[in-house]
C-alpha cells in the first residue's frame, strides 16, 4: 500500500467534492474518534474470546474491515493536513517505544 498515493486520492476525493474548507486537522481528527468509536461499539459487549472470533463470521468481518478502513482513511488525512511525513514519524515512534519499553 502505497500511503503518499492513497492520501492523494484522498486530496482528490475531497476537492471533487468541494470539501476542503472541513478538511482541517480538528474537524478530521474528530471524525477520526468517531470512526474509532464505531469500530470499538462491535466489541463493546463481546468477551474476549468472543473478540478475537468476530473475524470469523463474514459479516462481522466486513463490517469490523470497513470501520478499520475508515479509521486509516481520517489518520491519514489528518497526517497530510498537518504534513507529517509517516514513514519518518512510525520509524521514530518505534525507536521511542524500544527505548520506553526494553525487551525483558
Amino acid at each position: 500500500m502505497n500511503l503518499q498515493a492513497l492520501q492523494l486520492t484522498l486530496r482528490e476525493f475531497a476537492a471533487d467534492r468541494h470539501w476542503q474548507p472541513f478538511h482541517t486537522p480538528k474537524n478530521l481528527s474528530t471524525a477520526l474518534m468517531v470512526e474509532a468509536a464505531e469500530l470499538a461499539e462491535i466489541f463493546q459487549w463481546m468477551t474476549p474470546e468472543q473478540s478475537q472470533a468476530a473475524h470469523l463470521n463474514p459479516d462481522q468481518k466486513e463490517h469490523i474491515a470497513d470501520e478499520v478502513a475508515d479509521v486509516l482513511l481520517y489518520l491519514l488525512q489528518v497526517a497530510d493536513q498537518c504534513h507529517i511525513d509517516l514513514d519518518s514519524a512510525v520509524e521514530r515512534k518505534l525507536v521511542k517505544n524500544a527505548v520506553k519499553h526494553p525487551a525483558a
